[in-house]
C-alpha cells in the first residue's frame, strides 16, 4: 500500500512539475513579447520614428504572441519530467506550434516589406508605368512566397511524423505515374499558372492598366494565380483567366505611357467656316485644366452627300481625362455651332421641278375646266 501510494503521489508530482513547467514557459515567452513590443510601440509613436518599426508593430504584434511563448517553452522542454511516451507528444505538439507560428511571423514579415515597398513608390502618382511594372511582379512574387512558406510548413509538421514519412516515399516511387495523372487533370490549372508567371515578368498587363476587353473599358484591379480582375468603369468586375491575356488580343491603353490622344466627331452642314470652329476648338482647350498641351487639331475627314465631317483631336495625360475633356470640347463645339452658324447645322436639302411645260400644261388644264 505505501509503494502504491508513493507511485501515485510521484504521478502527480511529475504533472504538477509538468504544469508548472509549461506555465512558466507560457508566461516567460509572454513576459518577453510584451517586453519587446511595448518598447517597440512607445517608439513607433515618436514623430521621427522610421516606418519599418511601425509596420513591425502592425502586423508582428499578433503572431509574437503565440511564436515567443512556443519559443520559451521548447528551451524548457528537456525539463520535463514525463516518461519517454508522453514526452514524445508534448514535443511533437510543441515542434509543431513553433512550426506553424514561425510560419504565420514570416507570412507577416512579407506585408512588412509590402508596406515599405508602397511607401516608397507611389501608384497613384502621374506616368506611373515604373511602378504599375514593379507592383504587378511584386503582388504575384509576394503570393508565391506565401505559398512556399506555407506548403514547407505543413510538409515539415508532416513529415515529422514516421508514417506520413514512410507514405511520402511510396508516393515518391510512383511520381511518375502520379505526375502525368494530376497533369492531364489539372492541365488548365497548371496553364494558368504558368500564365502568371508569363504576365508577371513580359507583363503585356499591369496592376492599373487601363484595357480594353470583351468590348469593355476598365482598369486592371487584380492579378491572381489564375485570374485577372477588371474593374469596369460603371464598378462592375470583369473577371478573366491568366491565360486570356496570353491567347486573345486586347487594347492597353497604359503599355508604355498613360498620355492619350482624344477623338471628337462634329456633324455639320457644308457652309461652315471650318477655320472659326478649328480657332474656336484652340480657344476652349488653351486654358483647360485636363489639356496637357500636346496636341490640338481639328480637320475635315470626310464629306458625304449630307453633311461634313469635322475631327477635333486633343491629348489629355490619361484615358479617364482624355474621356473628360473629349465630353468637354465636344460640347462647346456644338453650342459654338449653334450660336454663331444655326445655319451650318446638317439639314436635309429638296429641289421642286419647276419647268415650264409642265406649269403650261397645267395652266392648259385648268383653262379647260373652266
Amino acid at each position: 500500500m505505501k509503494d502504491m501510494s508513493w507511485e501515485i503521489s510521484f504521478q502527480w508530482r511529475e504533472i504538477l512539475t509538468t504544469l508548472g513547467i509549461l506555465a512558466g514557459g507560457l508566461a516567460g515567452g509572454l513576459i518577453l513579447k510584451y517586453l519587446l513590443f511595448g518598447a517597440l510601440r512607445r517608439y513607433a509613436k515618436r514623430p521621427d520614428s522610421p516606418l519599418l518599426i511601425q509596420s513591425i508593430v502592425k502586423h508582428l504584434n499578433q503572431p509574437s504572441a503565440f511564436f515567443f511563448p512556443v519559443l520559451v517553452l521548447s528551451f524548457m522542454l528537456p525539463l520535463v519530467p514525463l516518461t519517454a511516451r508522453p514526452f514524445e507528444v508534448l514535443r511533437r505538439v510543441v515542434e509543431t506550434s513553433l512550426i506553424m507560428t514561425f510560419a504565420w511571423g514570416l507570412v507577416k514579415t512579407v506585408n512588412v516589406i509590402e508596406d515599405l515597398v508602397l511607401h516608397h513608390y507611389r501608384l497613384d502618382e502621374e506616368n506611373n508605368f515604373r511602378v504599375r511594372k514593379l507592383f504587378t511582379q511584386l503582388q504575384f512574387v509576394r503570393k508565391v512566397v506565401v505559398s512556399l512558406i506555407i506548403f514547407v510548413a505543413v510538409a515539415l509538421v508532416l513529415m515529422s511524423f514516421a508514417t506520413v514519412r514512410k507514405i511520402g516515399t511510396g508516393l515518391l516511387t510512383s511520381a511518375g505515374i502520379a505526375s502525368v495523372i494530376v497533369g492531364f487533370a489539372a492541365q488548365r490549372s497548371i496553364g494558368n499558372l504558368l500564365a502568371g508567371f508569363q504576365l508577371a515578368f513580359t507583363q503585356p498587363i499591369r496592376l492599373d492598366d487601363v484595357l480594353v476587353v470583351e468590348g469593355e473599358w476598365g482598369k486592371v484591379e487584380e492579378i491572381t494565380f489564375t485570374y485577372v480582375v477588371v474593374r469596369i468603369w460603371d464598378e462592375r468586375r470583369l473577371v478573366l483567366p491568366l491565360t486570356y491575356f496570353i491567347e486573345k488580343p486586347f487594347q492597353n491603353w497604359t503599355r508604355n505611357t498613360s498620355q492619350l490622344i482624344g477623338t471628337v466627331f462634329v456633324y455639320t452642314d457644308y457652309s461652315i467656316p471650318v477655320d472659326a470652329v478649328r480657332a474656336e476648338l484652340k480657344n476652349i482647350v488653351t486654358d483647360h485644366p485636363l489639356w496637357d498641351k500636346r496636341v490640338c487639331v481639328l480637320q475635315v475627314t470626310d464629306s458625304k452627300e449630307r453633311t461634313m465631317e469635322l475631327r477635333a483631336l486633343v491629348s489629355a495625360g490619361d484615358a479617364g481625362r482624355a474621356f473628360d475633356l473629349r465630353c468637354h470640347v465636344r460640347e462647346k463645339l456644338v453650342a459654338f455651332i449653334q450660336q454663331n452658324y444655326p445655319g451650318s447645322l446638317p439639314k436635309t436639302r429638296s429641289v421642286v421641278d419647276t419647268d415650264e411645260r409642265m406649269l403650261s400644261a397645267s395652266s392648259g388644264v385648268s383653262g379647260e375646266i373652266a
